[in-house]
């Protein structure tokens, strides 16, 4: 039998999150997003076809230059107005018993003690399920919202989630010894200090001292997301994700990106098999070939070209988006100049119009056809490399409650999808066991902390000793 696909739902809390214009179609439900219905209605859904987990994407900040107007996004509802994922988490998990629960959070945010609290606490009432897509940002707003005055250089992001995941690690895996939890009545111990340690970690941005106050929870670290195909995403994804998000134009690049960050994971020690990797791409089905173009087409007619550009934040020098009319050779820009090369490449017969961009992008990563012929496509992407699938909505829910009904029920047959839920946490689910493989960095932590210092002066001394001066 084939190795079966994994497939999440990839959603985010606002009302326009990649497919741009769509939430005008009178069966657009995602208009509804602040009303907590619509998504635990969404999740009953999901997990009643079997999906693995809910994804949530996340922004804290406006795309485009910050100095200039964002009508364009207040008007396309282009994740502006949008909630925080994460809060969203509680009110799913116990409305649901098996899914995953994936969220977004920049390690710009949350300070690293607060956001471990936030994922074990998360962890602990869904019982095991909780992810984390780990994000180091690209919007320049969302760093002035958390009083940076610029957004951070692209390599030096990947360096401080370094230091972020490296904090978050040490009070997931170490700061609590197993068996620490003790729940004694009759002697009256709830824990065992002797098993509760402080971390009394310092870097160039954190100190932090410790203990983690939630005691394990089922998964003690949650499932490690990452999404990012630069070639600092792809070190960052080697060393720490189980689970990596793609966007890929075609099943060839990414065979490459899979092949080449597997390559590097076992440069560190891992397994290249210790990553999952997951291809966002979205479906227009229909009875016969003949249906699905037609409804192609309805869909087409929704596109909202502003809605696309402004999130790919094509700008002029004065930071506002170029009309849709605007020739490519007269676009100048300091942003996003792959999304324009592409454009340059794909389209050599005439001059390419900057719509033209959107028109690639909202077709891009698109499936279209009968249960069958999406099957069959999704085959093939296995066999480039791909375990899994994020897929990307036109409406909600309808267009998770399609893909369930008609093409969850040929996967199955063919074995490319699960039938039936695993037993235990979402790791185990996916990996076949509740806690990270002692291959993965974090697992360093495990019992680390046990005759570790007992203050700063300690910690700071031992320090000034070790080769290695950014943390303790």
């Amino acid at each position: 039998m084939p190795k079966p696909l994994h497939f999440n739902a990839f959603v985010m809390n606002t009302a326009s999150h990649i497919h741009h214009g769509q939430w005008r179609r009178p069966d657009a439900g995602q208009t509804e997003f602040n009303d907590v219905d619509t998504w635990i209605g969404l999740a009953q859904t999901l997990e009643a076809a079997k999906f693995d987990a809910m994804f949530f994407a996340d922004v804290s900040g406006l795309y485009g230059d910050p100095e200039a107007d964002f009508d364009v996004y207040a008007h396309e509802g282009l994740q502006i107005p949008s909630n925080d994922p994460t809060v969203l988490l509680a009110a799913l998990a116990v409305h649901t018993q098996h899914i995953g629960l994936a969220t977004t959070s920049n390690v710009v945010q949350n300070h690293p003690f607060n956001f471990a609290r936030q994922m074990s606490t998360l962890d602990h009432i869904s019982r095991g399920r909780i992810a984390w897509n780990i994000v180091t940002g690209i919007n320049e707003n969302a760093s002035r919202n958390y009083g940076l005055p610029a957004l951070t250089d692209h390599t030096e992001r990947y360096a401080w989630a370094d230091e972020y995941v490296d904090i978050v690690y040490k009070l997931w895996e170490g700061s609590w010894d197993e068996g620490a939890l003790l729940k004694d009545k009759e002697g009256g111990r709830f824990s065992d200090p002797s098993k509760i340690h402080k971390i009394f970690h310092r870097s160039a941005r954190y100190r932090v001292e410790g203990p983690h106050l939630p005691a394990p929870s089922p998964q003690r670290t949650p499932v490690l997301f990452q999404a990012g195909s630069s070639t600092s995403g792809r070190e960052f994804a080697a060393r720490n994700a189980e689970a990596a998000f793609i966007i890929a134009p075609t099943r060839d690049v990414a065979r490459q990106i899979v092949e080449d960050t597997r390559r590097r994971a076992a440069t560190h020690g891992r397994l290249p098999e210790d990553i999952k990797f997951f291809a966002g791409l979205s479906f227009i089905i229909g009875e016969t070939e003949a249906e699905a173009k037609a409804k192609e087409a309805e869909y087409d007619r929704y596109v909202s070209v502003e809605g696309y550009l402004a999130h790919m934040a094509i700008l002029d020098r004065t930071g506002r988006v170029y009309p849709p009319k605007t020739p490519l050779s007269e676009v100048d820009t300091n942003t996003s100049k792959g999304f324009t090369e592409w454009l340059s490449k794909a389209i050599t017969d005439r001059e390419p119009l900057i719509e033209d961009l959107a028109w690639l992008q909202a077709r891009n990563s698109r499936i279209v056809g009968t249960p069958e012929q999406i099957a069959d496509e999704l085959e093939r992407w296995r066999d480039a490399g791909v375990d899994g699938i994020n897929v990307i909505n036109w409406v909600i829910p309808g267009s998770f409650e399609e893909f369930g009904e008609k093409v969850m029920p040929v996967l199955r047959e063919r074995g490319l999808a699960q039938s039936e839920y695993a037993e235990g946490p979402l790791r185990q689910k996916l990996f076949g066991a509740p806690l990270l493989n002692d291959r993965h960095p974090a697992a360093s932590y495990r019992g680390a902390f046990a005759n570790g210092p007992a203050s700063w002066e300690e910690a700071d001394a031992a320090a000034e000793g070790s080769s290695a001066p950014a943390t303790v």
